[in-house]
């Protein structure tokens, strides 16, 4: 961009030409600024239908049986698929184990088992009716009611319970499913205790309601706290009504959008989703899509400040159409993150990045159109009551910070390095826990009866592991033949007890039921399942036949197979397309290299530290074996905006006249507010998952990833790398200052404050 005389007095410069992405950007948000009130209507009726309609939408694009998302050529998906062809499991279904026994503790008599048996009869004969909300519309809550499936399971063999086993359709996840749990379990409770009976429930859907229902008040008080810290912290800093309560407002309009827009992608595309995806969808747009309004909310207000006789409109169509192009950067580099996942193996990650990425892209076209028509339409009412645009602002921290990391751009270098190394040295000795909830303990009363049929039966009898096998050669199955591979697996040490033999109607299959003594749940079972079990089956399989072990623990060990294999590619393809967007974004080679090696120490670090307090400190098996990816993908993703944001300005400022230093203490004196809020409600959002039971990993290394990325690499680590590398850092096309020695003409200087730019010759501020 260069300066040209225009006669012999006055300086103008040539408007560059603008790449075609900035065209698109400053359409969408020119258009919304001038209608701005036909923009907050459409939002307003496409965001609060795709609402109400996405609970319906979900709930037919969700799946429940994890093994489902393994590839075909998996043990156990082989295994589920024989079990669903051969022998009718319901992949959606899930299994309720309910513990009978008499009152008194006697042992069960003969007339005690069949009063079970009779009462067992009744339940299951009965529909179990989900239970409503009174203001929750019929039409947009799917109906999860439905008639129990019940049949006798194992008596204890000192006699002092019975297990029944009872199927219900639907994802432990689902509320409406857990509402039928809750009824069916109190009419089971209430009609065994009039004969005389005590009841005890356990399974995945029993942990998940009774771990919901201890949780309900933290869960609550947890998203009161955080919209009560959102809102709060928007009060301190803009101390204004509207400011405070709209970006909530906003974000939940385009947020709701978005997840309806994820449901009905997914029902086009036949993609099966996770029962947990909605919830993590609605975490992250909360975190960048109130972000995202931060960043403009900042510089509408810097602009008003500057700019006292401009337009508000005019305003907002400026500061829209320059921080758009920062906000559609860092919202691609969240897109291209998870859009790599589309490379997994696992299909819960292969599904998971393309709804996140579609949630990203609803929300960044949300904040290119509806949030510049908010503050086109409030204008400076926004900032009321406060009268913070009639003033410059004091010299605050935020400056005193620019000063600090300019005058000693080394030191704090050396200082924030230094602490990121600490935290990585964590990672000496990392573990990965592929456990999925067991050792909870009595916590709850499913673990509490779980506990007690484990002291009587194998831990195993609620949730078997089972060996397939289907024959190859033209010869029937039969007991007799495979009679030497269930011999074999009754000596398989960590086995406690294997099932009779049974056979599918066309005995071409038959399944063997293995009761390990270990928690399903736990790793101790995993690895019994991958290893000793599946080496017996392999030895003594019959000639002919061809046998699969399937099972909870055999899903898990081979979903951490999976997850590995995916580790070692997702990483770099997400950090090569993510330094590519840099590269476009910033126009330079040495800046992304820098922005990328930050980013990875802020994920060393992250992950180090969890390691240290979860493995070291608290004695964890090890981190979860999930948490890499997930961090990578969101504290790499998501703290890329931050860096993005700062390098964005800083390049800003040193197109301006003056030392690169003062460039750098400018952009972090105007960038670090927004920074260090924006960072604070992304990680207040990642921390609430900390309510959720088993997210508790996630919650504490996100929300620390996160803090991190804002307040030492955004704000100190970058500002003092381009501090000491000045405009270099744009090699090889670095930022010219915007001064110019023309004829008969001084230099370029700043507008004085208050004055409103001349419209058509851009001699005030140059764009980019």
């Amino acid at each position: 961009m260069g300066w040209r005389a225009a006669g012999s007095t006055r300086q103008t410069y040539d408007v560059p030409t603008r790449p075609p992405e900035d065209l698109v950007i400053r359409a969408l948000t020119g258009y919304s600024t001038r209608h701005p009130w036909k923009v907050i209507a459409l939002w307003a009726v496409l965001g609060l239908a795709l609402i109400a309609l996405a609970p319906t939408l979900f709930a037919r694009v969700t799946q429940n049986q994890t093994g489902n998302f393994l590839p075909r050529s998996y043990d156990s998906a082989a295994a589920l698929r024989i079990a669903e062809e051969r022998f009718g499991v319901d992949p959606d279904t899930t299994t309720v184990t309910v513990l009978v026994g008499r009152a008194d503790g006697r042992p069960l008599g003969a007339a005690d088992q069949k009063r079970v048996e009779a009462e067992a009869a009744k339940l299951g004969g009965r529909r179990v009716v989900m239970p409503r909300e009174d203001d929750a519309p019929k039409f947009l809550v799917p109906d999860r009611s439905q008639t129990p499936r019940i049949a006798p399971a194992m008596t204890a063999p000192d006699r002092s319970f019975e297990l029944l086993s009872v199927e219900l359709n639907g994802n432990p996840s689902d509320t409406g499913v857990q509402g039928v749990y809750r009824a069916f379990r109190d009419a089971a409770r209430t009609q065994f205790a009039e004969a005389g009976m005590r009841t005890g429930f356990t399974g995945a859907l029993a942990e998940t309601v009774d771990t919901t229902d201890a949780n309900k008040t933290a869960t609550t008080v947890g998203g009161a706290l955080l919209t009560g810290l959102i809102v709060l912290l928007n009060v301190l800093v803009f101390r204004s009504v509207l400011a405070a309560i709209l970006p909530l407002l906003a974000v939940a309009v385009i947020g709701g959008a978005a997840a309806g827009a994820v449901a009905v992608a997914a029902m086009l595309t036949g993609l099966k989703l996770d029962a947990s995806t909605p919830g993590l969808i609605n975490v992250v747009l909360l975190g960048i899509g109130i972000d995202y309004l931060l960043f403009l909310l900042f510089r509408f207000r810097e602009q008003l400040r500057s700019q006292p006789e401009q337009l508000a409109r005019e305003a907002a169509a400026q500061v829209c159409a320059r921080v758009g192009t920062a906000i559609t950067s860092a919202a691609l580099t969240i897109v291209a993150a998870f859009a790599t996942l589309g490379v997994a193996t696992f299909g819960q990650f292969r599904s998971l990045g393309p709804a996140i990425a579609v949630a990203v892209l609803v929300m960044l076209f949300g904040s290119l159109t509806l949030m510049p028509a908010l503050l086109a339409a409030a204008g400076r009412k926004m900032f009321w009551p406060s009268r913070s645009l009639r003033r410059e602002p004091r010299e605050g921290q935020a400056a005193r910070l620019g000063a600090l990391v300019t005058r000693r751009p080394l030191l704090m270098l050396t200082a924030s390095v230094a602490l990121l190394a600490a935290l990585a040295a964590g990672l000496i000795g990392i573990r990965m826990d592929y456990g999925q909830g067991g050792g909870s303990g009595d916590r709850t009363a499913a673990a509490a009866t779980a506990a007690e049929i484990s002291r009587a039966l194998p831990a195993g009898v609620s949730d078997p592991t089972s060996v397939y096998v289907t024959a190859k050669d033209d010869g029937p199955l039969t007991t007799a033949r495979l009679d030497g591979l269930s011999r074999a697996l009754t000596q398989v040490k960590g086995v406690g007890q294997v099932a009779p033999t049974v056979l599918d109607k066309d005995h071409r299959a038959a399944r063997i039921d293995l009761y390990p003594t270990a928690d399903p749940q736990s790793r101790e079972a995993r690895d019994l399942a991958s290893g000793p079990i599946r080496d017996a089956v392999a030895r003594h399989t019959p000639a002919g036949t061809t046998a699969h072990v399937g099972g909870t623990p055999a899903i898990i060990a081979d979903i951490s197979t999976a997850v590995d294999h995916d580790l070692r590619i997702v990483f770099p393809v997400a950090a090569a397309l993510i330094g590519l967007i840099l590269l476009l974004l910033l126009r330079s080679l040495l800046a992304p290299a820098i922005l990328m090696i930050s980013v990875g120490l802020g994920f060393a670090a992250t992950l180090g530290a969890a390691t240290l307090l979860f493995q070291h400190a608290l004695g964890k098996p090890g981190v979860s074996f999930t948490l890499p990816l997930v961090l990578f993908l969101f504290v790499v993703a998501l703290g890329t905006d931050y860096n993005i944001l700062i390098t964005d300005r800083i390049r800003e400022e040193m197109r301006r006249p003056g030392p690169a230093r003062a460039a750098v203490a400018r952009a972090v004196r105007h960038t670090a507010p927004a920074v260090a809020t924006a960072g604070l409600v992304l990680a207040g959002s990642f921390a609430s998952l900390a309510t959720t039971p088993g997210r508790e990993q996630v919650a504490f290394a996100m929300a620390l990833g996160i803090m991190l990325s804002a307040l030492v690499l955004s704000l100190v680590l970058v500002p003092s790398l381009a501090a000491l590398l000045g405009r270099s850092l744009w090699w090889p096309v670095r930022p010219v200052p915007q001064g110019f020695k023309g004829r008969g003409a001084a230099t370029y200087a700043a507008p004085p404050r208050g004055r409103a730019q001349p419209p058509t010759t851009h001699t005030q501020q140059p764009t980019h």
